[in-house]
């Protein structure tokens, strides 16, 4: 019997979330409501990822934000977007 092996996601993870944050906001869910929920890998792609501009990540009291969305830093297998209720 063969065991599952999970795949990584393909793109960066600015081309993977910036649109379900876009709709998410477009919804009235604002970005203080979301959470980014990255593995360490994806956080180190985002974070050095030369086509997403440098005013779209931000760093401040000792957190890191992406789009004004707060972003958690390892401690999942699979990166995902956690939205808020509007």
């Amino acid at each position: 019997m063969m065991a599952k092996v999970a795949s990584k996601p393909t793109g960066s993870p600015d081309s993977r979330f910036r649109s379900q944050i876009e709709a998410a906001i477009a919804e009235g869910i604002a970005p203080e409501d979301m959470t980014l929920r990255l593995t360490l890998r994806d956080v180190t792609l985002l974070s050095r990822d030369r086509s997403t501009p440098v005013a779209d990540i931000s760093y401040a009291g000792g957190e890191m934000r992406f789009l004004g969305v707060r972003v958690e830093k390892g401690g999942v297998d699979v990166s995902s977007l956690v939205r808020g209720e509007a």
